[in-house]
Order: structure tokens, then sequence, then C-alpha cells
């Protein structure tokens, strides 16, 4: 399979449009993930052998991926955030399932399932136990991604040995979510809520690898550069808008507008190529120690956060109160980026890695001259 980079890059204005106008209430993207499905997005992911592109599954599909993740991102953050997760459901199964799992999950991507995966806990983590050969889950995820859409969930679960375990479970029939985020400023359209699992039953092969398989370094955290992937599309997206509607308005010649052109442009590269690292280190396609692999992916993720909140300030600076108008696409993209940036605990993350790499140097992507 090869995957149609151009026509995917020619639906942004079509993906941008559905995001603006189901931002005021929210709405899930359907006709953008159902144009993405089309175009072989959601396929992408699988190995080459099951009719995929190998995009994160096979060492080698790394920078197809983030080519992917990216345009996407240029086009919906939303909607980026969708097939992240997808994609991440997708390598976990790969990387800890059987071969007949990831087949099964092959048939279901085929087929028009979307994954996602669910790990956050709320007042009442979910738990799993065994009632003979099934698995009855108690408790509930919260803060999902696609809840009410994805219909192939992969959820982490408590187990009585106090052991955390992942279980792919089949959503077809019978919804059990609820909106959890209605008052969010920024990500509206990607369909964030909780799951109520209570009196789920599953069978015995819903169980994905082995007791904290999911919580394994350096898989645990080198995932995160997808997220990286789709924030940097946002990033350029906005980069872009800036460097336009200046021009537009006649005010791009102006020298201090220049500068903020020019700090916007290093700001998206600087973030382009901290993911490239993190992808590339990431990939398998080199052999690094794994807290090599954990603390630069570490480091790429301030480094892109730092980015995306650098092009946020110029942007609104440059703009000024027009990037604070609904009206405008940026201040959309604005709340989107700002809210998809949030990721979990930035500070602890880039001390450690600092702290790794404080008496070694950060592992080469590419052989020396």
């Amino acid at each position: 399979m090869t995957f149609p980079f151009a026509a995917l890059a020619a639906c942004r204005a079509e993906l941008e449009e559905e995001a603006t106008a189901n931002d005021a209430q929210a709405l899930f993207p359907l006709s953008g993930l159902s144009r993405l499905r089309q175009l072989g997005v959601l396929s992408a992911v699988l190995p080459r052998t099951l009719g995929g592109c190998g995009f994160g599954t096979e060492p080698d599909g790394a920078l197809g991926l983030l080519h992917l993740l990216r345009l996407t991102g240029q086009a919906s953050l939303s909607l980026g955030r969708i097939v992240e997760g997808h994609v991440n459901a997708i390598r976990l199964i790969s990387r800890y399932g059987t071969t007949e799992q990831l087949a099964r999950a092959a048939e279901d991507v085929h087929d028009g399932a979307l994954f996602g995966v669910w790990v956050t806990e709320g007042g009442t983590p979910l738990r799993m136990e065994w009632s003979g050969d099934t698995i009855m889950l108690q408790g509930r995820k919260i803060l999902a991604s696609g809840a009410f859409h994805v219909t192939r969930a992969l959820v982490t679960a408590h187990a009585r040995d106090n052991t955390t375990r992942m279980l792919l479970v089949p959503l077809d029939a019978g919804h059990a979510a609820y909106p959890s985020m209605d008052g969010i400023a920024g990500m509206r359209g990607a369909g964030t809520g909780n799951y109520d699992f209570n009196g789920t039953v599953l069978q015995a092969d819903g169980l994905i690898g082995q007791a904290d398989d999911y919580l394994r370094q350096p898989e645990f955290s080198a995932g995160a550069w997808r997220a990286m992937a789709v924030a940097l599309g946002g990033i350029e997206r906005l980069t872009t808008l800036l460097r336009g509607q200046l021009v537009e308005r006649g005010r791009a010649d102006s020298p201090a507008q220049q500068v903020r052109i020019g700090t916007a442009l290093i700001a998206a590269e600087t973030a382009l190529l901290w993911t490239r690292r993190a992808a590339l280190i990431a990939s398998g396609q080199t052999r690094h120690e794994a807290g090599d692999i954990t603390a630069t992916v570490n480091l790429a993720r301030h480094a892109v956060e730092r980015a995306g909140l650098d092009v946020i300030e110029v942007v609104q600076r440059g703009l000024g109160l027009s990037a604070f108008v609904r009206t405008n696409i940026v201040e959309r993209l604005n709340r989107d980026l700002a809210t998809y940036l949030r990721q979990p605990a930035p500070d602890e993350a880039l001390a450690e890695a600092a702290q790794w790499f404080t008496r070694r140097d950060l592992p080469q992507t590419e052989a020396a001259p």
C-alpha cells in the first residue's frame, strides 16, 4: 500500500472548515474522519502484510507516520488527536498482542473500526475480575477522546494482584459514554467523554500482552512523539496563517512583524527537527538504550511545547485583537493548540531527561560522516 500524501494535503481546507463549523457546539468531525478513512489513514498504521503501510508498526515507517500526523494536525488538531489514539492502539496490539489479535484488529480496521487508547482514571478506577473463563469489568475511564465514536477501546485495568493489564474492548453494542469536557476551551471536536464499563464482560482473548506491559519503558514514554507530530502540524498551520494574514493587511513588511514571522518560522522548524529526532530514536531503526530513548523523547516534548507556546504568542501579538475574534480561524487554532500542548507532567519529564543527559551525550539518529 502506497499512502496518498498529496491527497491528504489537498483535503486540508475541507477538514479545517468542518473543524471550525463544529467548534461552537463541540461536534465530532464525522465527515473528516470518513474522508480520512477513505484515504487509508486508519489502515496505514497496519503492517504491510496486513494491508497497511507499516506506519508506526514497522521501524522504517516512522517518518511516514510523522508526515501523516503532521498533515492531519495542519487540518484539524482534534481529528489529529483521534487518529493518533487509533495509531497508538494498533501499535500496542502489534507490540504486545498475539499474531491472531493483530490480524483480527486489522480485519476490524479494514471494516471501518476506529480504535482508541483510554487510560485516565477518575474516582472509580477500572478494575478487572475473572469470572470463570471470562473477565468482568467494573469502573470507568475519564477524558476519553472519541468516547462516543471509538468502536474498539484499548484500556488499562487494575488486576487483583495490583498489576496493570491492557484489554481490548469492543464497543459496537450499547455505548455507555457521557460528556465530560463540555466546558473545555480547546480541542472541542475531539469528542472527549467518560465511559462506564460497569458490568462489561470480555472473553479471555481480550487481554493484550502481559502484566504491566503498558508501563514498560521505553515504549511508555517514547510514543509521545506521535502527539508531537500532530502538534507540529498545528504549529505550522498557525505560522502560515500569521504570514498570510499579515500580507493581506499590508503589515508584513514592518520590521517588528518580520521579527515575529522569523520567530514563528524558527519555532516551527525547531518543532520539526525535535519531532523527527524523537521519531527516529523511538522507531527502533537503530539500537539505543531505553534511557536514551525516553530522555530524548522527553526533551523533544519540552521543545515542541515551547515552540507551540512561542508561536501562539507571536500570532496574538502580531495580529492583535483580530487573533481573538471567533470568525478568525486563528482564534480556534490558538485554543486548540494551547489545549493540545497540555501533556502530563512536563516539568518532571524535562528534569528526568536533563538528569539522564547531564553526564552523557544525546544519541545520534544518523551515522557521522
